[in-house]
């Protein structure tokens, strides 16, 4: 027999088709859904440019430390200071030796002597001072009495000198820095020649410069004559001091310009010649030597004091000693007070004959 339907059937059916919705609930311009997509975590944004940074931050480190390595291993040093207690300020004393030791000239002078003094000082408030010492001035010497400045380092050296300088001025050298006349023409040429002022023409013997009036740019040999010049130079010894100060500047600018100093290709051919041509004290590393390229930056500026110290003659004669250089005995004390305390007005030029 066939199996009877269950009375609750069509019942359970019509539930099963009401509860599907009508065609007709459904607006026919409804946007069709669309199925959620899987959400993907962000990407990670790549830091090769900060890795290449660092990687060129790392590489002028290491430039920079091998660069300073290299300087400090390469100063050549002489015993210079006399261990006086210390004066307010930085002074440095800058000599131009002028020994022949490997000058190629046929200048037949031997021995060493000191054709520059310069005396730089930065006072602990007030304008830098660049002083320069006649080297024929007449000074005392301690043990061997009075004679020309210059007598100082025949007799003893740098450290008499520094001591016959000390003396003088009543400050104490805190650095010592000598060039030699070689290394004046090595700088020169390194930096690729200076350019130098005079306003007369010169044919001079003894220094072999041969200059015409005006402004040239001037290669290391030229510059050496120039600074050395002084028998044609109706100023004699403050001529000479004048152009010498002249020099330095000349040279200090170029070593510290900007196209020297960013420049390795430049900069180490530049430092290598300086580090040949001076000799330091004991006591000075490379970052004095920073130290003082930034106070002799400081001297090149309008601001500076330069000059020398204040002369009754130019021409004062000692038997045994010859043709001096005679301080002013009056205004010596005084003059050296106002540049250790930095009492000069800014751009001064201080000194010369009376």
């Amino acid at each position: 027999m066939p199996p009877r339907p269950r009375p609750d059937q069509p019942a359970r059916d019509q539930y099963a088709r009401s509860s599907q919705p009508a065609a007709s609930a459904v607006p026919h311009n409804a946007a069709p859904v669309e199925p959620a997509q899987p959400t993907q975590p962000p990407r990670k944004r790549k830091h090769g440019c900060c890795r290449v940074l660092w990687v060129l931050l790392a590489l002028i480190v290491v430039a920079v430390v091998w660069f300073l390595v290299w300087v400090n291993s390469n100063i050549t040093t002489v015993d210079a200071l006399s261990g006086a207690p210390d004066t307010p300020g930085e002074t440095y004393l800058i000599v131009g030796s002028d020994s022949r030791d490997g000058w190629s000239t046929t200048d037949p002078t031997e021995g060493a002597r000191t054709d520059t003094i310069m005396v730089l000082h930065k006072p602990e408030s007030g304008p830098t001072a660049l002083i320069s010492l006649p080297r024929d001035s007449y000074v005392e010497i301690p043990g061997y009495g009075a004679n020309k400045v210059n007598a100082a380092f025949t007799f003893g050296g740098p450290q008499l000198l520094v001591e016959t300088v000390e003396d003088l001025s009543g400050l104490t050298i805190d650095h010592y820095m000598e060039i030699g006349f070689t290394g004046v023409e090595d700088i020169v040429d390194a930096v690729g020649g200076v350019e130098l002022c005079y306003d007369e023409d010169v044919s001079d013997e003894k220094s072999q410069l041969e200059w015409e009036a005006g402004c040239h740019v001037v290669d290391g040999e030229t510059a050496l004559a120039f600074s050395r010049m002084r028998y044609s130079d109706p100023l004699g010894d403050i001529g000479r001091a004048q152009r010498q100060r002249q020099v330095v500047s000349a040279v200090a600018e170029e070593m510290l310009s900007p196209g020297t100093v960013f420049n390795p290709f430049h900069l180490v051919p530049v430092a290598s010649a300086t580090l040949d041509a001076f000799r330091v004290d004991t006591e000075t590393g490379v970052f004095d030597l920073a130290q003082f390229a930034l106070v002799l930056n400081s001297a090149m500026s309008d601001g500076a004091v330069t000059g020398t110290p204040p002369i009754t003659s130019l021409g004062y004669n000692v038997a045994g000693v010859g043709s001096t250089v005679l301080l002013d005995p009056d205004r010596i004390d005084q003059f050296w007070i106002d540049i250790a305390d930095g009492n000069y007005e800014p751009g001064t030029d201080v000194g010369g004959v009376a």
